[in-house]
């Protein structure tokens, strides 16, 4: 089953991911969500699946530039526009694989998975 990757090239936690994935010899699709977008469907799946706090960053500058009415009160329909509308805020990368959700890149977490 392929590894479906979702994130910004230039990312460095981006890079590290892929680098590691072909490290490993797994072969994965890239979705770049400055060229393609994000989906509000796959937002909202992931956002069910792991929650705002996990798939919105809020720690990005992107984040820190929004105005304090869009900061307040998110829930998860909010968050899929602001996802939609600033994909940058998405927590990188993100990896559907068998089923699961990877958020982030967490070696230890990988390994496990990808065993």
């Amino acid at each position: 089953m392929t590894i479906h990757l979702y994130g910004i090239p230039n990312c460095d936690t981006v890079k590290k991911a892929r680098n590691w994935l072909d490290a490993h010899g797994l072969d994965y699709s890239f979705h770049d969500y400055k060229k393609e977008g994000a989906d509000a469907g796959k937002l909202a799946a992931w956002i069910e699946a792991a929650g705002v706090d996990t798939v919105l960053n809020r720690r990005g500058t992107t984040f820190r530039k929004l105005s304090d009415a869009q900061k307040a009160d998110i829930d998860a329909a909010k968050a899929v526009t602001l996802l939609q509308e600033n994909p940058s805020m998405i927590k990188r990368p993100v990896v559907e694989h068998h089923g699961a959700l990877l958020v982030g890149f967490k070696e230890d977490e990988w390994s496990a998975h990808f065993s």
